[in-house]
């Protein structure tokens, strides 16, 4: 197949990777693949274009950076992808936003097929606009899991729609020891028991509950600690600052945004723990963090149930401080339940989450989409 893969995020965040990890899958499956992006505002910035190039797969054509509609910026856009689609002989689109999607409509106009990728398990309100871009003008919907599927017939009805997971670089992320030296440039000791969440710090992924919750088992465990990766604007605001308010801030580590050492950095945790998904419904840190064995405890939203099941890879528990607080306690003071828990996380991974798995449904939902256009 001849697949145009747009996005109209510059960001190296979302669903940049999982679009990117599935376009070197299916050149790899022998599938012509192009890339349409914008370009970085800073080119020394991370950057899917940049990071696209340094995986070979260098955009062919440089999209404008910028959210909603606005002409003519968007009439330019549309015509350089109608002429890209044309000249490559691309068969099918497949979008990721709603701006980049638009512009596959415009770009396309019926006569190629158009996929389009959704972010969230929840589906918006079904007003007339999302029933027509959503279900007439798409050809396939790609949700984030199975079972979001059925949220969204409201807005899909009895059109194709395909629920698959997220995937992984299994050369990346696998079990294996934590190392000291990564563990002592973290501030903990051989003693301390680490739950831990990558979350960028934002109102609505819930750090008031998380940290609520850590309080709670500071409380029954004084060797636990609480491990956060990841950065925002509020950060000090929404972590730094009530984390001091509730006299836990010397056991809790901010560890920020990593890169290099990332998975190094999930391997010192011991009990992985998620509560609202973010950017990416697909959860991808949830995912990297069964990849390298580490179990889960998690809430009921989205499609974190679908992802961890309950008692085999981990626990699917109530939004309270006091369910998570007992789940994460329970986990740490058994190194042997955490041990069988991990290793049938890292099973499941390696079975589900993998870019070439995630790759063949996506040759099965392009193949519908074909067949339907």
């Amino acid at each position: 197949m001849r697949i145009l893969q747009v996005t109209s995020d510059w960001k190296w965040t979302g669903p940049a990777e999982p679009m990117l990890r599935l376009a070197l899958a299916l050149r790899d499956r022998g599938h012509e693949v192009t890339l349409a992006a914008p370009e970085a505002p800073v080119p020394s910035g991370r950057s899917l274009a940049r990071e696209a190039r340094a995986a070979g797969l260098a955009p062919s054509l440089e999209l404008s950076r910028g959210r909603g509609l606005a002409l003519p910026r968007d009439a330019r856009d549309a015509r350089a992808l109608r002429s890209l689609v044309s000249a490559r002989g691309v068969e099918l689109v497949h979008a990721w936003h709603t701006r980049d999607h638009l512009l596959a409509v415009l770009a396309t106009m019926g006569r190629r097929s158009l996929v389009r990728s959704m972010r969230s398990a929840d589906p918006p309100w079904a007003t007339p606009w999302t029933r027509w871009l959503l279900g007439r003008a798409t050809d396939a919907l790609v949700c984030v899991s199975p079972g979001s599927v059925e949220r969204w017939r409201g807005v899909r009805g009895a059109r194709p729609m395909f629920g698959v997971f997220g995937a992984v670089d299994p050369t990346r992320f696998y079990p294996d020891a934590a190392e000291l030296a990564v563990r002592e440039s973290l501030g903990l000791k051989p003693e301390h028991r680490v739950v831990g969440i990558v979350a960028r710090v934002q109102p609505h992924r819930r750090f008031d509950l998380l940290l609520g919750a850590a309080a709670e088992l500071f409380r029954a465990d004084p060797a636990a600690r609480l491990l956060v990766i990841g950065r925002g604007t509020r950060h000090a605001e929404l972590a730094e600052e009530p984390a001091a308010r509730l006299g836990i801030a010397d056991r809790v580590v901010f560890a920020g945004y990593r890169t290099e050492d990332y998975a190094r950095v999930l391997r010192t945790i011991d009990v992985f723990t998620l509560l609202v998904p973010g950017s990416d419904g697909t959860c991808r840190a949830l995912l990297e963090a069964a990849a390298c064995g580490v179990p889960a405890v998690v809430s009921r939203r989205g499609a974190l149930p679908e992802l961890v099941v309950h008692e085999e890879t981990g626990l699917v528990v109530p939004e309270t401080p006091s369910a998570l607080a007992e789940a994460w306690g329970a986990l740490l003071r058994d190194a042997g339940r955490r041990a069988v828990l991990g290793r049938a996380a890292a099973e499941r991974a390696r079975h589900l989450f993998t870019p070439q798995r995630f790759a063949a449904q996506l040759e099965e939902v392009y193949a519908a989409a074909l067949r339907r256009r």
